[in-house]
């Protein structure tokens, strides 16, 4: 595909005229030529519109963005001649606007597409040059490390960000003037109400068969020890099968549960549920060993559920090196005994907010690509692995698609206006996720309504590290789809397309029948820092950062500016 310029130099007006709309039909390029040609003919001089080739751009026009571009540059003008030019460009817009709705592009009867895979596939590989020119601006030009640089500022200046925290508020409220400063559109925050609980002062010591002092972290929602704390003896067990195979050793004691880490999916169900367990049983406390996939001596917390019915009990969170250790003493037939004291309270929920902004769709701005991350984090470590890195990442992606229309510049320096996607792309910053999606659960509330208007939900909250792929919950029609989009990443070697796309804040809207869609990362880098003191800026990598950026962009830009919505089932 190539893209004629044409710059008039006594109206300061640049043209792209695609030669290519859709379908290699020789009327549409006859239709296309003779709009250039119309153009020649009323510039001022047809000796002075030079044309010039550029194989590696792709231009996307942006009416209302065009119209305010083009009055800049003829601000010098005279009246006459800026009238000649917007007539000029609305006969420019309303030919392209026929020549796109007779160039493959939908057509519904009783809502079915009639369009072929082939004539999709057609479709998406038009956006080869948009998606380089995002991959450039992104990974190796102007913009490579601004994601990496906008977390350590945010992170370094607020901290961790618990729900109900001071620190939370007052990272969303930076974030606000983030993207209000980012020229963002629609930049505003919905109220929710978020749990609000702290830890307190805590401490774990084993007083038999030696002394020593334990690292612990108790788990989000725990309740703490009456005044004093808690003596009790220990019993270890590696399932809950054991827990009630041995359920008459438990009376009275601190459970710790020593379970092997296969995968965060199956092992944190005993961080979820390990206390529940443990007072069915007559157990006074419960220590779970840290869901962690590496330890160097850090408890990894989290939340944890109480029950309706089962007396509440204190829990905590231990190394993998203590629950190892214990177990190896208790399989020694050593009596172990622990100390624990958890200062943890629970106190009235208190209001928060979700934080939106848009980049407004420019022909269906009713329909959604919804791409977020959490701004909340536990209140341990800096929160940037998770989720602050899938959060930036997220604004990263809309300011890419804002940026480009203002940086794709050609040697011959005529600025390419315009790259605004058809449909709106919402970035959404959660609240209170970590406390089981809670910012998001009232958005859908609150937005449900418009649940036919959302064409993909995407979250990043797995890591920003160097992705492999995308996974993704849809129909086998959008599955194809999305292949052929993840494609356009082949020069970034990120083309997989993974089952199970999902995320706390965009299943609700999985579970609707919306197409979901989550980065593929490291997973076990992930769980080595997750939850833990460890989550510090160290851990992230700024050039893993960038290619998670690009991919998170060319994805929802193209997805934002398809001609049709990702089909469901």
């Amino acid at each position: 595909m190539s893209s004629f310029f044409f710059y008039d130099n006594e109206t300061c007006l640049i043209l792209a005229a695609p030669i290519y709309f859709g379908a290699d039909d020789g009327h549409q390029r006859n239709c296309t030529w003779s709009l250039l040609s119309l153009w020649q003919k009323l510039a001022t001089g047809q000796e002075n519109a030079l044309p010039f080739t550029a194989d590696s751009m792709l231009f996307k026009w942006d009416k209302q963005d065009t119209k305010e571009r083009v009055a800049e540059l003829c601000q010098d003008k005279e009246e006459k001649q800026l009238e000649t030019m917007k007539f000029l460009f609305f006969v420019f817009v309303g030919v392209a606007h026929l020549l796109s709705l007779n160039s493959g592009k939908a057509i519904y009867e009783n809502d079915i597409s009639q369009r072929t895979f082939q004539e999709i596939k057609n479709e998406i590989a038009s956006y080869e040059d948009v998606a380089k020119a995002i991959i450039n601006l992104a990974v190796y030009g102007k913009y490579q490390n601004r994601s990496y640089e906008r977390l350590g500022l945010l992170v370094d200046t607020v901290g961790p960000r618990l729900s109900g925290s001071k620190n939370l508020e007052k990272a969303i409220q930076i974030m606000y003037q983030n993207l209000q400063q980012d020229g963002l559109e629609n930049v505003h925050l919905e109220p929710v109400k978020v749990p609000h609980w702290e830890r307190g002062e805590e401490s774990a010591v084993m007083l038999l068969p030696r002394i020593h002092k334990m690292a612990i972290l108790g788990l989000g929602s725990s309740i703490g020890t009456p005044p004093g704390g808690i003596t009790a003896e220990v019993l270890v067990v590696t399932s809950f099968d054991e827990l009630q195979r041995r359920a008459s050793e438990a009376r009275g004691k601190i459970i710790v549960y020593n379970q092997p880490y296969t995968s965060y999916g199956i092992t944190v169900q005993y961080r979820h549920q390990g206390a529940v367990e443990a007072a069915k049983v007559g157990a006074v406390a419960s220590l779970i060993r840290s869901v962690a996939s590496f330890s160097i001596y850090s408890p990894h917390t989290g939340i944890q559920e109480y029950q309706d019915g089962v007396p509440k009990i204190p829990t905590a969170c231990i190394t993998v090196e203590d629950a190892e250790m214990i177990s190896r003493m208790a399989s020694r037939g050593n009596k172990i005994v622990i100390h624990l004291e958890m200062g943890a309270k629970t106190y009235p929920d208190t209001d928060s907010f979700n934080t939106v902004a848009e980049i407004t769709g420019s022909k269906y701005p009713e329909q959604v690509v919804l791409i977020s991350g959490h701004l909340d984090s536990w209140d341990v470590g800096q929160g940037a692995l998770d989720d602050g890195g899938g959060a930036v990442i997220s604004w990263e992606a809309l300011s890419l698609v804002k940026d480009l229309a203002h940086n794709l510049i050609i040697s011959w320096h005529l600025l390419l206006l315009g790259l605004r996607p058809k449909r709106t792309l919402r970035l959404v910053l959660w609240t209170a996720e970590e406390q089981g999606g809670i910012g998001a659960s009232q958005y859908y509330e609150l937005h449900k309504a418009n649940v036919s208007n959302y064409s993909l939900v995407m979250e990043s909250d797995s890591g920003t590290y160097l992705p492999t792929g995308l996974q993704f919950t849809g129909s086998d029609k959008a599955r194809a789809i999305m292949k052929e989009i993840m494609s356009l990443l082949q020069p970034l070697n990120v083309t997989n397309v993974f089952s199970d796309g999902e995320g706390t804040d965009i299943n609700f809207w999985i579970q609707a029948g919306v197409p979901g869609a989550s980065l593929r990362d490291d997973l076990y880098k992930y769980f080595s820092f997750h939850h833990s003191h460890g989550d510090t800026m160290t851990a992230m990598d700024p050039k893993q950062m960038n290619v998670a950026a690009a991919v998170w962009a060319v994805v929802a830009y193209v997805v934002a500016d398809m001609e049709e919505m990702l089909p469901r089932s």
